[in-house]
């Protein structure tokens, strides 16, 4: 998926084609301009992205074998959250309605972890099975 299918995927939520680029443009230049500055931007649900500062080190010329200095550099990174990494290990937990990175209620994380646990551990443990059975 790419920005101009997020704008289509967008569209009907948003109410119109130019709202949705309008609405991802400005979320991309938010996160991009705090990120530069310094700051983490945190989204609940989904993720955090931040700055990292790399140290100045030696590299190697694949080529040569020479040695190469790499001047010290800023990054961006990102760190997928709790929900978003469980998601991707177990696509079956996506709610059926409503949005996947939503905010859950005062004291419910600690149920839906429990819950997403119980069932990737079942799915691994259903796997092991599977595969003892074709061996």
């Amino acid at each position: 998926m790419n920005k101009a299918d997020l704008v289509d995927a967008l569209e009907d939520r948003l109410g119109g084609k130019k709202a949705a680029a309008d609405a991802i443009e400005a979320l991309f230049d938010i996160i991009i301009r705090e990120v530069a500055a310094g700051g983490k931007v945190g989204i609940t649900g989904f993720g955090t992205f931040e700055r990292v500062d790399r140290a100045a080190r030696t590299g190697r010329n694949p080529r040569t074998g020479d040695s190469v200095k790499i001047e010290s550099t800023a990054v961006p990174k990102f760190r997928p959250g709790t929900a978003f990494k469980m998601y991707v290990a177990e696509p079956a937990t996506l709610p059926k309605a409503g949005p996947a990175a939503a905010r859950a209620a005062a004291g419910t994380a600690a149920q839906v972890r429990a819950q997403a646990e119980a069932i990737i551990a079942a799915g691994k443990a259903r796997g092991k099975t599977q595969r003892a059975k074709s061996a």
